[in-house]
């Protein structure tokens, strides 16, 4: 009976959600942080990239693990279609600006920037810590209008949505904000 207790439990807390990512509508936390782009480190200010449009903003557990490296890869792969529309894209992790110089280089392929957050303020401060192993970052995207606002959130551990689905918000986002 206690096995089928914990058992019940444990299958209870998996099936509930393991993050409580900011809702779109909520302005969003203003940072600025060390961030690299192909290999050049730079300081980078979230209301500085808003004033050239909307922003996707996405947080990962770690560089060079398999996950993010293939996120890495769809975003490279997408930037010059994000830029088309204005949109800027950077990266997040805990990772220190040594080792993103090098994730910049050859996983985002000198496309986007990657910013360094090792003590997890920008991370927590957009509810974006992995429950599980809150040393890290959850899998969180997040479109950022120009005006601040959180216009689109989505979590999932798995990598291959998260280009898809900002891209998505973004296309939405321009066409309702032709000028």
């Amino acid at each position: 009976m206690k096995r089928l207790m914990i058992f019940a439990l444990s299958s209870a807390a998996l099936a509930a959600p393991l993050y409580a990512a900011l809702a779109p509508g909520v302005q969003a936390p203003d940072f600025t942080t060390q961030a690299t782009l192909a290999g050049k480190p730079f300081t980078f200010s979230l209301a500085d990239a808003l004033k050239t449009g909307p922003v996707v903003l996405y947080f990962y557990p770690a560089a060079f693990t398999t996950g993010c490296t293939i996120e890495a890869h769809n975003f490279a792969e997408a930037t010059d279609k994000f830029k088309a529309l204005g949109a800027t894209v950077i990266g997040v992790s805990h990772d220190p600006i040594d080792t993103l110089n090098k994730f910049s280089v050859s996983e985002c392929r000198n496309k986007f920037a990657v910013a360094a957050d090792a003590d997890q303020k920008i991370t927590k401060a957009y509810d974006a810590i992995l429950a599980i192993k809150p040393e890290y970052a959850n899998r969180t995207s997040y479109v950022i209008a120009p005006n601040g606002k959180i216009i689109y959130e989505y979590t999932a551990l798995n990598p291959d949505k998260h280009v898809e689905n900002t891209m998505a918000a973004v296309e939405k986002w321009k066409a309702e904000h032709k000028s």
